[in-house]
């Protein structure tokens, strides 16, 4: 028992001396643990203080350095100062001796020098000012009228018309020359039936195996062709017959003349319109305004104004029905006073036509003041189907006359040697002689050109001038 007890307290003192080494233990490595952070996280503060002591350091330099160039800036630019006033004073004292020189050579006052020099730049450059003055001013003009080539070039483009150039004499043909004989008659009887009942004029001995038919009025020639054909094709040449052909032909006309009116009505879909109306647009077919077809030229005016119309946001049937309508004047016999306008507009107002049509047909050759926007839609419409290429034979003859007008008028002045309209004359290509125009004569030049073209030369639109000066040095190596 006693052995049992002794060796219990043996072994509960071994348990608390293991207990104690290790707490020990434990107690001497945790502090080893902290010294070793504790000197680590005082490495890295000497670190983290030497980093930013060399940051400052560079920093430092910097600074230093920049202000030693700020300083030499400054001195550098002290001395340019200094340098520049140096120069003015010396321009301002030459400029001095150079007045009181000039006001000794001309014996003038002062006062009475500074007129006339203010004088001559006015004169000088008064063009100038005005072009300026224009151009600001016109800035918001320039942009309507870009809106409004928008919406016409939108319209023109839907719109293909076909190019058609028609003659205004007619030959018929015949079977042979013993029928000109028929045609002329004994002591000419015939032909002169022939032509007090037509107003046309028979020209027999023209050409061989035809006879041409030729009239100023279209609506007559088309009746002589009509029954000069009929007494051709019956061959038993009389003063009767022709008179009956004649009579028949006429009566063809007429139902040809409504028909084709009626037609170009209901091609642009618009409602009937008077007969007396419709007839007046079917003679516009045999009518020609330099070789373009009224009618044709009427309905394409019609079809244009409709589709700007429709751009501008209004209603298309009045722009169409007064596109249609404006040229009616022409159709209207002599008797009726006053321009194709005002005659068309005339019977349409008797007739009860709208008030915006009517107007619209009476100004577009500017003759009464525009009451609404229609009457600008069928100027532009016009303008825009006469002026386009190869509607008119007048125009190749009109361009090539601008072309040559402005080549011409550039040779004309000293030192240039070509020129070339480009462009359809929207453009002035100059090309001056180098040894005997130098670069500030070229721009006064560029500036006399331009005053030259708009005081001699009307044109539409804007022409561009360019003018050119090369200097070419040439060498060969051998």
């Amino acid at each position: 028992m006693a052995v049992a007890t002794d060796q219990n307290i043996i072994a509960a003192v071994a348990f608390s001396s293991g207990a104690i080494v290790a707490y020990a233990v434990a107690k001497w490595r945790e502090s080893t643990l902290q010294q070793l952070h504790e000197r680590r996280l005082r490495t890295e503060v000497e670190l983290a203080r030497r980093e930013g002591a060399a940051a400052a350091a560079e920093a430092q330099a910097v600074a230093d350095a920049e202000k030693a160039e700020a300083r030499l800036a400054a001195e550098a630019a002290r001395r340019d100062a200094a340098q520049a006033a140096q120069d003015r004073s010396r321009a301002a004292a030459e400029a001095e001796r150079i007045r009181q020189e000039s006001l000794r050579l001309a014996g003038l006052p002062a006062e009475e020098l500074r007129r006339a020099a203010i004088q001559a730049m006015r004169a000088d450059l008064g063009e100038e000012a005005r072009r300026l003055r224009e151009e600001v001013m016109g800035r918001a003009e320039d942009e309507v009228g870009e809106e409004a080539r928008r919406r016409l070039v939108a319209a023109m483009q839907r719109l293909t018309p076909q190019v058609a150039q028609e003659a205004s004499a007619v030959t018929v043909g015949i079977p042979g020359d013993e029928m000109k004989g028929r045609l002329i008659g004994r002591e000419g009887r015939n032909i002169r039936t022939f032509e007090q009942l037509t107003g046309a004029t028979l020209l027999i001995d023209e050409t061989p195996d035809a006879v041409l038919v030729s009239c100023f009025d279209p609506v007559r020639r088309e009746i002589a062709r009509l029954a000069l054909r009929a007494v051709i094709a019956d061959g038993r040449v009389s003063p009767g017959l022709i008179e009956a052909c004649v009579a028949s032909a006429r009566g063809e006309v007429d139902a040809s003349v409504r028909k084709l009116g009626a037609a170009a009505v209901r091609d642009l879909g618009l409602p009937p319109m008077d007969p007396a109306v419709e007839e007046l647009l079917g003679r516009l077919n045999f009518r020609l305004s330099a070789n373009q077809n009224t009618l044709a030229h009427s309905v394409e005016v019609a079809r244009l104004c409709a589709m700007l119309a429709s751009e501008l946001g209004i209603d298309p049937t009045p722009a169409k029905r007064a596109g249609l309508l404006h040229d009616l004047g022409k159709a209207i016999e002599a008797e009726a006073e006053g321009s194709h306008a005002l005659a068309g507009a005339a019977l349409l107002r008797r007739l009860g036509e709208d008030p915006r049509v009517v107007n619209a047909v009476a100004a577009h050759h500017r003759e009464v003041d525009p009451e609404s926007v229609y009457a600008p839609l069928v100027m532009v419409a016009d303008a825009a189907s006469g002026s386009r290429p190869g509607a008119r034979s007048s125009s190749l003859e009109g361009l090539i006359r601008r072309q040559r007008g402005l080549e011409e008028l550039a040779l004309g002045f000293p030192g240039v040697s070509e020129a070339f309209a480009l462009q359809a004359g929207r453009e002035l290509r100059v090309i001056v002689q180098p040894q005997r125009v130098d670069d500030a004569a070229a721009a006064e030049l560029a500036r006399a050109l331009r005053i030259k073209v708009e005081a001699a030369l009307s044109f539409p639109g804007t022409v561009r001038i360019v003018v050119i000066r090369e200097t070419r040095y040439l060498d060969e190596a051998r």
